[in-house]
């Protein structure tokens, strides 16, 4: 009953009409994101995290799970009607939805992705209503060992799975922990690799760093080394479902929800290892296997969305209970809580309850409001996509550079922000990714704090990670975080041979 009662506060605050014009605002310009290829949503909210100096944390808060979830929907119109996904959880749905347009079932096709993905979004909201408190209260118990090795955990798996490789997600990670060294220690109030610069004194932002990595990185890489392509787009029919497609939806809406939820509450490479694996699945299953791949089948789309939309939604367990992202967009909303002094974890269900619950009861809005949005203006969505390139690409460096330049008003962050947009190029060029960064820069303090307090708490004895048994148990899921994919595929490389 406690829960409840808090949602319903949540509930009250989410309905104020400024909270409500933000979730709406957030809800549109993430849709019109997630249409939009290769601006995903963490381009969109690095671009936008500068507003967060001037708007209330609860607005700004769901402002940004508006933007995150709206993209997820967004991604399947394109992905349906030209075969271009928005975004990365879209590749999926393209496969199918792509054949159901270009048999004149587009319809169909953007009706069960809209449906599916508002089922399975409100499911996973309710379970994240239930589970993050649950998870919350035991993780309250941790001491700074077990803190220190949860960071260390985070670390290891952001880089394992977010990068093309181990070693490149490590490098990105040491780059990270890199710039969060800079400035004074805050123990022995020491300059740490300011180079004599007094700009670095209070250290680099982390808004700077999301901004450049992602947002101007994108622009600028997307400027040097993508070309224009030209898509053709297939016929707009009515958006209804026949009775036969709603019988064949809603088991997989159902199925892919299953499949997607444990998917987001684990560093486990995203939505796209869930929406394969629910297609795999409706695959195997449907009655009408011989439309997949030639026809389109309409679960092959409806699995897929529905795991996409789950996986985003559990993604706020671990961010919210214990302050580790597991995907690119969380990496950077957690350096948006930051920004207003806000540590994600344990703590925070008891410290900024209000915020929590708003931001909670927000998405049961915003699921709503996607479906009324996704459904009538389909039309509208597409018609960004005429907007050219050049354009596009130059609005979001205007945009921020201007964002960066009102935090400070310093000449100094400007120099800094195209400075980090490079290194953003470089990384995106070469297949390094940049949500380690991020990770590594918000953490890497965190976790130097935790690791002095627990050597503190040891009387200088290294031990005291080995002694704890918490402790002990994520050194053995670190180990096996790095070791066992690299076994798995020995011992499949054995069986092939």
């Amino acid at each position: 009953m406690e829960t409840l009662d808090l949602l319903m506060h949540g509930f009250a605050t989410a309905a104020t009409p400024v909270n409500l014009l933000w979730a709406f605002v957030g809800c549109m310009i993430g849709t019109a994101v997630g249409v939009l290829p290769g601006i995903g949503p963490a381009v969109a909210v690095a671009m936008l995290l500068p507003i967060t100096v001037k708007v209330e944390a609860t607005a700004s808060m769901i402002f940004f799970a508006g933007i995150y979830y709206g993209a997820m929907y967004g991604g399947s119109t394109t992905a349906i009607l030209l075969n271009t996904p928005g975004e990365a959880g879209s590749m999926v749905t393209a496969m199918e939805g792509n054949k159901m347009a270009r048999n004149g079932r587009a319809g169909a096709a953007l009706a069960t992705a809209a449906i599916g993905s508002f089922v399975a979004g409100s499911i996973a909201t309710v379970l994240v209503t239930f589970f993050a408190p649950l998870v919350a209260r035991h993780a309250v118990r941790l001491g700074p060992p077990e803190y220190f090795m949860l960071m260390v955990l985070a670390f290891t798996t952001v880089s394992a799975v977010l990068g093309k490789s181990l070693l490149r997600g490590m490098v990105a990670l040491l780059v990270g922990l890199a710039l969060g060294l800079i400035g004074i220690d805050q123990i022995t109030g020491q300059a740490r690799y300011t180079a004599g610069m007094p700009e670095l004194m209070d250290g680099i932002e982390v808004v700077l760093i999301a901004v450049g990595l992602f947002a101007v990185g994108e622009a600028l890489y997307s400027v040097m080394y993508e070309g224009q392509t030209e898509e053709t787009q297939n016929r707009l029919t009515s958006t209804h479902m026949t009775r036969q497609e709603w019988r064949r939806s809603w088991p997989a809406w159902l199925r892919a929800t299953a499949i997607g939820f444990p998917f987001g509450t684990v560093p486990a490479g995203g939505s796209e290892i869930p929406t394969f694996l629910s297609y795999a699945t409706e695959k195997k299953l449907s009655r009408n296997p011989q439309e997949f791949g030639t026809t389109g089948a309409i679960e092959g789309v409806a699995g897929p969305e529905a795991a996409n939309n789950a996986a985003v939604t559990a993604t706020l367990i671990p961010l919210l209970t214990l302050g580790i992202p597991t995907s690119n967009t969380t990496a950077i909303l957690l350096g948006a809580f930051q920004n207003y002094g806000i540590q994600p974890g344990p703590q925070l269900f008891d410290s900024n309850a209000a915020l929590v619950w708003a931001l909670i009861a927000s998405m049961y809005i915003g699921n709503v409001m996607l479906l009324i949005l996704n459904l009538p203006l389909v039309g509208l969505w597409v018609k960004l996509l005429n907007i050219p390139k050049p354009y596009l690409y130059a609005g979001i460096l205007v945009f921020s550079t201007l964002g960066v330049y009102g935090m400070r008003q310093s000449a100094f962050d400007l120099l800094l922000l195209y400075a980090i947009g490079l290194l953003g190029v470089l990384m995106r060029r070469f297949d390094f990714p940049a949500a380690p960064v991020v990770v590594g820069m918000i953490l890497g303090p965190l976790a130097e704090t935790q690791m002095r307090n627990a050597v503190a708490i040891g009387e200088g004895k290294w031990t005291i990670f080995l002694e704890r048994p918490g402790s002990l148990g994520l050194i053995v899921v670190v180990l096996a975080v790095l070791l066992l994919p690299r076994l798995l595929r020995r011992r499949a490389a054995r069986t092939a041979g």
